[in-house]
This record gives structure tokens, C-alpha cells and sequence, in this order.
């Protein structure tokens, strides 16, 4: 296991800080270790003190890790005063560190100062020369550079001038322009570039020291720089995706998202098995439409069709009951992942859909089954959301959701060339199935 060295400032409410550097670390498969620099009061509105250690005392800190344990790759984040930065770069260089990430810290979410102005000098002068990547966003590359960043031009004209000052690599953050969300790693001969859709979210406490420590653990790993920073993006947007609406001011990133989507995957299957076993023996066959019917269940966190569970082949008729052509897998079905995810936008917990056969007696039996009923008219659909394959069926659940609470059923009548269609909504598949079944009943009365 690869052991990635943290150095930076404490944050009690973990969003940031080393406590946001070490998750970070642990959930991409590094060793975290820590060295702190100061203590802060902070919270998701803003800092309200900072108790700098003593600088022997950092520097024993540092000395004990690397000494006995070693370190693969370090990552620096709140250095606050001239005199930590230039202990920090002298120690750099006294064990010969080559994988170095530098995060300039300057300023907190919520505005707050972190490094003292006298302290910048020091940063540029001694710190940055050292490093193999360094990270600054708009706001701390316009106080590197002294002209304003704020679009692709200035981003690349600050990551040239930076790389004159000596780091190896400089990524400019962008996730603070106004109308898209990108960032720019410049090598010194090349520029390359990572865009993403703008994730509109206030909970982005603690971005750049994730981002720095995915970094520094993918270096670690033996990765190249580019391969690093393209997959500390993918991480990090994940992360800012699923962010926790925590706290009063700007909520953390949730770095979590990613390893609760990955373990998850077996249980994902066994459930719908178990499900599906379930409808087989209740000989709902009646239930099944013409295009047949499909059972999908997504893992937490889910961002694409690839994270949605479902039956390939579907399910369909045998007489009375209902067969599968093989066993439940990830990406089986784009319709009923275009479901599950548009749900999951408005509320994540809602992970399971089945489509069953549409009739007004099924409605009926759903209303008298106590089922929530909510329905779509595929006549209002606009023209440019038929023209885009696949998008009808997000469009219409879309529609259905605009009163925000999620229903247990959505139903349409269909159009031409579109079958009718009732969709049961559950938060796991067992619950679809309860649902299914217990409309079932009024349908027989």
C-alpha cells in the first residue's frame, strides 16, 4: 500500500483540512499519514480562530513519519505563516521528496483568510519550485500571477507563469467560472483539459484538499501526472455530485460516494434475484406488457446506466408466470436505468423501478391500493426531447416529479408508436415487488 503523506491544517468539522485529506486518501487506497500545521476553529459557515503549532514541534512531526514509515508521495494544503512554508520546503528537500503536490491554500470556502499575506513570497519562492504538481484555483492564481484569472485565456497565461516560477506541472482550477466547470494542467510544453457539466450545488467544503490528496495518491499508485489529475476529477465529481447538506454555510463533499457505489455491487444483484424469484412464484404474468417488462435496481450514487442493475433479454410471459434469459447485470437496460436515475436526482434513496403492463383497471387498483399515482402525456413532449434517443422517458418522469414528492407509481397512455405503460417505484427491489403485488390483488376483485 502506497503511503501518501498529508501536511496541512485540522478542521473539527471534517470537510476539509487533513481530516478531508486522510478520507480522501483511505477511499482511493492509500495510507494516510498527517502532519499538522495549526488547529482551526471551523465550520461549514466559516473559521472563527487558528493556533498555529510551534514550528519544532512540525518539524518532529514530520521526522517521526518519514524517519520510520516513509512516504510515496506528499501533499501540502494550509501552511499559514512564512516560517511553516519555509519549514515545510526545507524538509522537502532534506528527504529528497519528488512526488509533491502543492495545494497554495489562501482562503476558505466561507472567505476567511489562511495564509498570511508576508507568507505568499515565501510560498512562491521556496514551496512551489518543489513541486510536481501545483493546484491553485481562480482566486489563488490571480494572487500568484497579479493579473485577474477568469476565463480559458487568463487560466493558461497563470499556468505559464507559474510554471516560470518553477513547479513541474500546474493545474488551474476552474470551478469557479460562471458558465462552466473546467480545469487546465499545463506541463510545461502542453495544456490539457478537463471539462465537466456545472454540478449546481452549494456543499463544496473542502474541493481543493480533496482533489490535491487524489492527486497525490495516484501519483503514489506510479500514475502519470495527466492519468493522476484526470482521475482525481472523475473522483472529485463524484464526490461534489452526492456532497452532504451538512451544516448551515456550504456542506462538504461526500468522498464516500465512490467506494459505497463499488461495494455495493453483489448486494445489488442478490436482492434483485431475490425479487425476481418472488414475482415468479406469485404468477403475475398478466402484469407483463407487449415490450415485456424489467425489474432495476441501482447502486448508491448512481451516474449512468452502467451503475443500474436490471435483467438483459428482460422479463417476460411464460403462461401465467414469468422467465428470465440469465441472471441480473450492470448496464442491462437504458430505459430503466433513465428512470431510476432521474429519480435518484430528486431523491437518491429511490433506487428500484419495474414497468409492468398498462391498463385503467391497473391505475384504478393502484389508487384503491393506496399507491401515490402521478402520470406523464407523451403528447406534450416537446420535439427536440423525441428527436434525442432515449430521452423520453426522463423527460416524463421529469414531468411527473414537478410536485417533488416521489410517487409510488408513474403511468402514461402512450402515443404513436409508444406502448402505454405503468412504472412501480420503490426504494429496493423487495419494495417494488410488495407494491406490485399488493395492486394485484384489486386488479383480481
Amino acid at each position: 500500500m502506497k503511503r501518501i503523506l498529508a501536511i496541512a491544517g485540522s478542521d473539527p468539522g471534517g470537510g476539509a483540512g487533513i481530516q478531508a485529506d486522510l478520507k480522501a486518501i483511505t477511499v482511493l487506497g492509500g495510507y494516510g499519514m498527517s502532519v499538522i500545521t495549526a488547529l482551526t476553529a471551523q465550520n461549514t459557515v466559516g473559521v472563527q480562530a487558528i493556533f498555529e503549532l510551534p514550528l519544532d514541534f512540525i518539524e518532529k512531526q514530520i521526522d517521526s513519519v518519514i524517519s520510520d514509515i516513509g512516504v510515496d508521495a506528499v501533499k501540502t494544503g494550509m501552511l499559514s505563516s512564512s516560517e511553516i512554508v519555509a519549514l515545510v520546503a526545507r524538509k522537502i528537500k532534506q528527504y529528497r521528496l519528488r512526488r509533491v503536490v502543492i495545494d497554495p491554500v489562501m482562503v476558505a470556502k466561507s472567505g476567511d483568510p489562511l495564509l498570511r499575506d508576508e507568507a505568499r513570497r515565501t510560498l512562491e519562492e521556496q514551496l512551489i519550485p518543489l513541486a510536481l504538481v501545483v493546484t491553485p484555483n481562480l482566486h489563488e492564481a490571480t494572487v500568484l500571477v497579479g493579473f485577474e484569472v477568469h476565463n480559458r485565456e487568463s487560466m493558461r497565461e497563470a499556468a505559464m507563469k507559474i510554471h516560470e516560477m518553477g513547479a513541474r506541472n500546474v493545474v488551474i482550477k476552474g470551478g469557479h467560472l460562471e458558465r462552466e466547470s473546467i480545469d487546465i494542467l499545463f506541463d510545461g510544453k502542453n495544456f490539457r483539459e478537463y471539462q465537466i457539466p456545472r454540478i449546481e450545488t452549494e456543499n463544496t467544503h473542502g474541493t481543493g484538499c480533496t482533489f490535491a490528496s487524489a492527486i497525490a495518491t495516484e501519483l503514489a499508485k506510479g500514475k502519470s501526472v495527466h492519468e493522476a489529475v484526470s482521475r482525481a476529477k472523475s473522483f472529485m465529481t463524484t464526490a461534489i455530485r452526492f456532497s452532504l447538506a451538512l451544516g448551515k454555510g456550504h456542506g462538504p463533499t461526500n468522498p464516500y460516494a465512490l467506494i459505497a457505489r463499488e461495494t455495493e455491487r453483489y448486494r445489488v444483484l442478490e436482492r434483485l434475484k431475490t425479487a425476481f424469484d418472488t414475482l415468479r412464484e406469485k404468477a403475475i404474468g398478466d402484469l407483463i406488457p407487449e415490450v415485456q417488462s424489467n425489474l432495476g435496481y441501482a447502486l448508491p450514487y448512481a451516474e449512468t446506466s452502467e451503475d443500474v442493475a436490471a435483467f438483459p433479454g428482460r422479463i417476460t410471459r411464460l403462461g401465467d408466470s414469468v422467465v428470465t434469459i440469465t441472471a441480473p447485470c450492470f448496464g442491462a437496460s437504458r430505459h430503466v436505468a433513465k428512470i431510476i436515475i432521474t429519480l435518484m436526482r430528486h431523491n437518491p434513496e429511490f433506487r428500484a423501478v419495474m414497468n409492468i403492463r398498462f391498463s385503467e383497471k391497473i391505475v384504478t387498483a393502484c389508487e384503491h391500493a393506496g399507491l401515490r399515482v402521478k402520470s406523464f402525456d407523451r403528447a406534450q413532449e416537446p420535439t427536440n426531447v423525441k428527436e434525442r434517443e432515449g430521452s423520453s422517458l426522463e423527460w416524463g418522469t421529469e414531468v411527473a416529479l414537478r410536485e417533488g414528492e416521489i410517487p409510488d407509481v408513474i403511468f402514461d397512455r402512450g402515443d404513436v408508436g409508444k406502448e402505454p405503460m405503468v412504472r412501480v417505484i420503490g426504494k429496493d427491489p423487495d419494495e417494488v415487488v410488495r407494491k406490485v403485488l399488493r395492486m394485484r390483488r384489486y386488479v383480481r376483485e
